[in-house]
């Protein structure tokens, strides 16, 4: 029987053009100009290079593909349905409407071979750089001779875009530092972006960048040559111990007669009479999303990924006799499961922290946590932005992974909180990890949109957030944060975690373990606190988000709230008003998203609907707080920046007392002062 002859690669490239010109011309929005011009590349790669599964996206030893330069989405799209991944025809003849997975910029979903959410320029990027420390991570600690079952690449491809962004700089330089080898990235060196040819505004000798940084470089390579490519890309995998970037040459939207090369395709549809020359121009004979059989069953990885992923399975076999132990820690890690008896071991921990009453700043009591919980959980890695023994996030099980140490858990990520965000995602993403990070609050906005892509795509990652508020002190308002908290608590599928002593911080951190739907920022301080005695009860109901601290016989005529530091200072005026024969109740709300989300019962038990009084206070922005005050209420918070002076001194003079408390707590009820 003869075999069948493969069609020609430009012929199998040109599918990804005419689906990504046509769907762009469809919607009448999107980026037609990128697919068409890396189609040759992509289609070297993944028919000759990625291994992957499309019949189990999952598969744990698949190869990463990542594109950064998100804006060309249809080429993933392309790619996922001609490979055979369930991503139907119909979903991208509605490119970009409304509950389509086809939206405008790739939003993860494995199942259709979307790694990760990209479209904010260079976050990819830093996504794979995370994915080829997971990978590089996990093969130092399972992988033994004969039992390899830790072995693929993390491939991305980047634009001009991707690489005038910061974080590119930020994660570029990282990835060569710690010799990622098996990160291979891929730039579309088109020389252009949506203003136009981009010689007036991005001059950078990129190879010699790279290389400053580390990097294998593969200069020059046509982006239109398959064998090019393949030479290319041959070259990149055989080099181990340097991450590679190889710089392809390529036209924008190439193949369309008038307008390649142009910004005229980077943004817009080519509009029909351009689509109808580039059928011509490029030999494509079919209708609009039309694909013929045989440029199909080319594509088709779905035979080729199963025989892949049966040779690793019967290695993983193997494995699983010599190391039966190790097997099952593997497959527990890489589904995301926590141990077996986790439960037991957190609840046990968090009694043993509240019995030890200690008073201490909640990053120290953030690292006693750590200190708890680490040696049960060998998934969790972390590191800190060049703060760490400030933010306390290095503990006595930490091992530092280096350029030549690969078998740690804990990062070194230099000034780079953007970069430390993003990487932290690529790990979650990647799986086999618990990623956490640590910076102060104030700089959470170099890592805001970062923060933000982990929220929208629901992945677990911790971010220690230390030095809270304007009781730092000395360092003044450059570093004193004030909208931060408000501004998290904003983002949706973000848990805010402002603990107020040892017990809270432990019930944050075990909260943030446990989560498995979206980030987590715990707020810490840099000031010591007052430990807060409690009940049993009272303990396990931490983990509601908010709860009854402190509680007067009979219905309350005022409720206090706060949150971290200012916890122990309403407790004060509460001692304060009780002694003036007011009924007062203390709530604590150390997670206002988990409060959120009780029952309504749960809700109005500690915030109940009678009429009293209500007062927040939290040394920071206010907004977030007014939808807690009903009826007569108030909140006690920062409408300015702070000051430098000791922390102590700042506190009191924006009015963080105990009797600037009780004093507004007076005025709430409609009190006269007792002073």
């Amino acid at each position: 029987m003869t075999a069948a002859i493969r069609p020609p690669r430009r012929q199998l490239a040109n599918a990804i053009r005419a689906l990504s010109m046509d769907a762009v011309e469809a919607a009448r929005s999107g980026h037609p100009g990128m697919p068409m011009g890396m189609a040759d590349i992509a289609e070297v790669l993944w028919n000759d290079f990625l291994r992957h599964n499309p019949a189990n996206p999952h598969w744990c030893d698949r190869d990463r593909f990542v594109l950064s330069n998100g804006h060309g989405s249809m080429l993933i799209y392309a790619l996922g349905h001609l490979s055979g991944y369930p991503l139907e025809m119909d979903e991208i003849r509605q490119f970009r409407q409304i509950g389509q997975r086809t939206a405008g910029h790739p939003e993860r979903e494995l199942e259709i071979a979307i790694e990760t959410t990209t479209g904010p320029l260079g976050q990819g990027l830093a996504n794979a750089v995370g994915m080829a420390l997971a990978e590089k991570a996990l093969a130092a600690t399972f992988n033994r001779p004969g039992g390899t079952i830790v072995d693929h690449y993390t491939y991305v491809f980047m634009g001009d875009g991707c690489l005038m962004e910061g974080i590119s700089h930020e994660a570029c330089s990282l990835a060569g530092t710690l010799g990622l080898g098996k990160l291979i990235g891929v730039y579309d060196e088109n020389n252009v972006s949506i203003d136009g040819d981009i010689d007036g505004w991005f001059t950078d000798d990129t190879p010699a960048r790279f290389r400053a940084y580390g990097w294998h470089v593969v200069e020059d390579v046509d982006g239109h040559d398959p064998e090019a490519v393949i030479a290319a890309l041959e070259t990149a995998r055989a080099e181990t111990s340097r991450p590679s970037l190889i710089c392809c040459k390529t036209l924008i939207g190439w193949g369309a007669p008038n307008k390649q090369g142009t910004a005229d395709t980077h943004g817009a549809p080519l509009g029909p009479d351009e689509v109808a020359a580039t059928r011509t121009q490029i030999g494509w004979e079919y209708e609009p999303f039309v694909v013929p059989d045989e440029l199909r069953d080319a594509w088709d990885a779905r035979a080729r990924g199963a025989a892949l992923e049966a040779e690793w399975q019967q290695r993983f076999d193997v494995y699983t006799e010599r190391w039966p132990d190790l097997a099952r820690e593997f497959q527990r890690r890489v589904r995301g499961g926590l141990p077996g008896n986790w439960s037991d071991l957190a609840d046990a921990a968090i009694r043993e922290i509240a019995a030890e009453s200690r008073d201490m700043a909640t990053r120290k009591a953030s690292l006693r946590a750590l200190e708890a919980f680490a040696p049960h959980l060998p998934e969790l890695i972390g590191g800190s932005a060049d703060l760490t023994g400030s933010n306390n996030t290095l503990h006595s099980g930490s091992a530092v992974i280096g350029s030549g140490q690969a078998a740690g858990n804990y990062i070194y990520f230099g000034v780079r909180e953007f970069a430390m965000a993003a990487v932290l995602n690529g790990l979650a993403l990647h799986g086999g990890f618990i990623p956490y990070g640590g910076t102060f609050l104030v700089f959470s906005d170099y890592a805001r949109n970062a923060l933000r892509m982990a929220a929208l795509m629901r992945i677990r990652t911790i971010l220690v957030l230390t030095h809270d508020s304007i009781g730092l002190g000395e360092d003044g308002p450059t570093h004193q944060p004030i909208e931060h908290v408000s501004s998290l608590r904003a983002m949706p599928n973000m848990a805010v975690w402002r603990p107020c002593d040892a017990v809270e911080t432990a019930v944050a951190w075990r909260s943030a373990v446990e989560r498995l739907d979206g980030p987590t920022s715990l707020v810490l301080t840099r000031q010591g606190l007052s430990h807060v005695a409690r009940t049993d009860d009272q303990i396990d109901l931490i983990a509601r988000g908010a709860y009854i601290l402190l509680d007067s016989d009979g219905d309350p005529e005022v409720i206090l709230m706060a949150t971290g530091s200012e916890v122990g200072l309403v407790l004060g005026a509460a001692r304060n008003l009780v002694s003036e024969g007011v009924r007062v109740r203390v709530v604590s709300v150390p997670c206002t998203e988990v409060f959120d989300a009780q029952p309504e019962e749960y809700r109005s038990h500690v915030l109940p609907a009678n009429g009293a009084a209500r007062l927040a206070v939290e040394a920071g922005a206010r907004d977030c707080w007014w939808r807690y005050i009903s009826g007569r209420g108030d909140v006690l918070g920062m409408a300015s920046f702070g000051q430098s002076a000791p922390g102590k001194a700042v506190m009191e003079h924006y009015g963080f007392t105990v009797e600037a408390v009780t004093e507004a707590a007076r005025r709430v009820l409609g009190r006269n002062s007792c002073l």
